[in-house]
């Protein structure tokens, strides 16, 4: 168990590295950000004193060895535009960001599995036709469009809840429902096929052979096997969210880490979504690691499997 967590960490180490690379060097290719901080009667020599004052006329690699000492230090640099340390800007919006995902993650696992049990326990009849056509509508809608068309009915047209911005408990249902509609489709369908999958197996026919009636045996069997696949998803899922939250903030008006990567893409403000990417990618491994060490909960037999 010890050696297998000691891999898994030098990997996350190993991809994080990666990520700041590639994330350093593709955004530099985009152009020099210091026209877009001088006005337009600036002159050469104003452009040329800007730019040294923000370190751009460094060569690139020594830029880069910088970002990496600096990364080391758990410093992710200043803003090139609002002049504030870009940790600072990310702690500021990162407690709304967490409220959206949690809501939205809310509406996902608790829409999308009781839906994937009735889709596998009732696969035949009308309920499961229903919520199939549930599901497909909320797979098949852009989170930009299912957060219009959320304002536009229960905001402009019956007035139930706020348009946008935030608040109350009111303001968070509508972007909550948004980003989480794709997940709860996707939560649904590995449910679904995870449950089939544990249904069709030899020790289900022989405890219903054996007069184990199906909620005990969903609740004592089935569900802890079938949980493997769903726990994998969620990871990924919540991952998603947080990459998902950037459209639906900028339809909702919602001051998170997305609506602020806009503005900082837009503004070639390079140091703030440096911060932001490398945010995610900690995230992402971060769950991925939680991940595999709820397998040992679930089933230690799969760790015991990776560690040899």
């Amino acid at each position: 168990m010890q050696g297998f967590l000691v891999r898994r960490l030098g990997q996350a180490l190993i991809t994080i590295l990666g990520v700041a690379t590639l994330i350093f060097f593709v955004q530099r290719l985009t152009g020099d950000p210091t026209y877009l901080l001088v006005p337009e009667t600036a002159t050469q020599a104003d452009i040329d004193a800007l730019r040294h004052a923000l370190g751009f006329d460094r060569p690139l690699i020594e830029q880069f060895g910088g970002f990496l000492a600096d990364l080391a230090r758990f410093d992710l640099g200043q803003s090139v535009v609002q002049r504030v340390p870009v940790s600072t800007i990310i702690a500021s919006r990162l407690p709304y960001t967490l409220m959206l995902a949690a809501g939205a993650l809310v509406v996902a696992i608790g829409i999308g599995v009781p839906v994937g049990v009735v889709l596998a326990l009732f696969r035949d009849g009308p309920i499961a036709k229903l919520a199939a056509g549930f599901v497909l509508a909320a797979q098949s809608m852009p989170t930009f469009w299912s957060g219009i068309l959320m304002i536009m009915i229960f905001a402009v047209t019956l007035g139930w809840l706020p348009p946008s911005s935030t608040g109350g408990f009111s303001h968070l249902i509508m972007p909550s429902i948004a980003l989480g509609l794709l997940s709860m489709a996707t939560f649904a369908r590995i449910t679904r096929a995870s449950l089939l999958d544990e249904l069709s197996k030899d020790y289900v026919r022989t405890a219903r052979s054996r007069g184990v009636r199906t909620p005990r045996l969903l609740v004592r069997h089935v569900a802890r096997n079938a949980a493997i696949p769903v726990i994998t998803v969620a990871a990924l899922e919540i991952s998603n969210l947080l990459a998902g939250a950037v459209i639906v903030e900028t339809v909702f008006a919602w001051p998170g880490i997305g609506q602020v990567t806009v503005q900082a893409i837009l503004a070639r403000d390079f140091l703030i979504v440096q911060g932001v990417v490398l945010l995610g990618a900690f995230v992402t491994v971060l769950l991925n690691l939680l991940s595999d060490i709820l397998y040992s909960v679930v089933d230690p037999r799969i760790v015991l499997e990776r560690a040899r």
